[in-house]
This record gives structure tokens, C-alpha cells and sequence, in this order.
């Protein structure tokens, strides 16, 4: 009979105010990485949707970046994605699924810094981290786990986004990985990493009361969120 593997679960943060913060960023080191350095990574995969979409408060704000931490702790960006489901009328586009794409495109590229083959690009996949402004959906989550993730550590929790009005599959990335135990490859699980930053992405949407993410601003009807510059 196969046993089911461990997989590693921390919480860090959702409840973490300033003073806090700035003591994790003093002393929570995981893996040899910095709580300061996980934290600088999640913020970029927020800021990817104004770098990718144009406009800091896209309606579906999911934002993932992909880093290689085994060189270096302090990590490299390898590539980035958000969700495009909108933009290219793709249902499965989520940004999870927008970054492996580009991932694999960045490192069979010919002309590029990596120039892999096919195989040696999914082997790749086992150096690197995403990170994820919320939890993945079970779609998601179980390409991060097909891909074999070296890490993978999200924001926003499936049951916060339920909360505040988003529909979900109501399946935990936990669930997930409790359920690839027969997959060759392990994965860490981080989640609701700095969620006190991610979750104001999420709760405008069905919320016209909740002010809108830094840059934007309500529209006249109140019903979105624009880029002020739109507005």
C-alpha cells in the first residue's frame, strides 16, 4: 500500500499588521528565503496586472510570477502571467495557467537566455516557485502539481474570494496535493502568504462600497474600478 507524503502547510500572515510584518521580515526564513524576499515576489505578481493587462485593477485580479529561488534565495524572475480568461475569451486562461504558458515558451526559445528542450523544460519546472496573489483554483492547482512545482504559495484563500461574492470550486489546493501523492514529484504548499496585501484585489468586485485598489477609482455608474487615468 502507498503511503500518502507529507506536504508542508504555512500560514503566514493574513492576520500579520505593520509592526508584525516588520518583525517577520526580521526573522521568518524558510528554505534559506527570507520572509522580506516571499513577500517582495508576491507583490510582484500583484503589480504583473498592471505590467500585463495594462491597468492595475483588472476585474479578475489574479496575478502569478514563476522564480528561481535555487541559484540564488533572493530569486530570479522567469516569467509572470494573469488571468486572461476576458481578454482571449479562453475559460481555462487563468493566470496560473498564462504563466506556465509563457514559462514554457521563455525556455524553449531558441534565441533565448535558457534555449531547453521540451523535456528538459518540464523538468525545469521542479527548481522553481509561483507564486500566486490568490489560491488556485483545482484546475490550476493541479497543473502546479503536474508541472512539479518546487514550491507554491498563494495569497488569497478560496474561502476569502467565496466570502466576498467570487464563485468557486470549492476544492483547497490542499486537497489537491493530499491527492497527487502518486505523482513522482513533491511540492511545498505556502498559502495565504501576505493575504492582508492581496485580498483588497479581490474585494471591490461585488462590493461598491470597498474603495478601489491604488491607482484606480470607481466609475460614475460606482458598479467598477477603473484606472483613475480611464476615469
Amino acid at each position: 500500500m502507498k503511503t500518502q507524503p507529507i506536504y508542508l502547510s504555512l500560514v503566514i500572515a493574513s492576520f500579520i499588521g505593520s509592526g508584525a510584518t516588520k518583525l517577520a521580515e526580521q526573522t521568518l526564513t524558510f528554505d534559506s528565503v527570507s520572509f522580506e524576499t516571499r513577500a517582495r515576489w508576491m507583490r510582484l505578481a500583484n503589480q504583473a496586472l498592471s505590467d500585463i493587462s495594462g491597468s492595475p485593477c483588472p476585474f479578475a485580479a489574479f496575478g502569478t510570477v514563476i522564480v528561481n529561488h535555487t541559484d540564488s534565495p533572493v530569486g530570479k524572475l522567469i516569467c509572470m502571467g494573469v488571468n486572461e480568461n476576458r481578454k482571449t475569451g479562453n475559460p481555462a486562461l487563468h493566470g496560473e495557467i498564462a504563466a506556465i504558458t509563457n514559462c514554457t515558451d521563455i525556455l524553449t526559445d531558441s534565441q533565448g537566455d535558457f534555449r531547453l528542450s521540451t523535456s528538459e523544460a518540464q523538468s525545469a519546472f521542479s527548481d522553481l516557485s509561483l507564486y500566486t496573489n490568490a489560491e488556485s483554483c483545482p484546475m490550476c492547482a493541479s497543473a502546479i502539481r503536474w508541472a512539479g512545482f518546487r514550491e507554491y504559495i498563494y495569497g488569497t484563500s478560496i474561502a476569502r474570494l467565496t466570502e466576498v461574492g467570487w464563485h468557486q470550486i470549492q476544492i483547497s489546493s490542499m486537497e489537491v496535493f493530499a491527492a497527487s501523492y502518486d505523482l513522482p514529484t513533491r511540492s511545498r504548499l505556502i498559502g495565504n502568504f501576505l493575504a492582508n496585501e492581496t485580498d483588497p484585489y479581490f474585494l471591490w468586485q461585488f462590493n461598491p462600497a470597498y474603495p478601489c485598489p491604488k491607482g484606480c477609482s470607481r466609475t460614475r455608474t460606482g458598479a467598477s474600478c477603473k484606472a483613475s487615468w480611464y476615469t
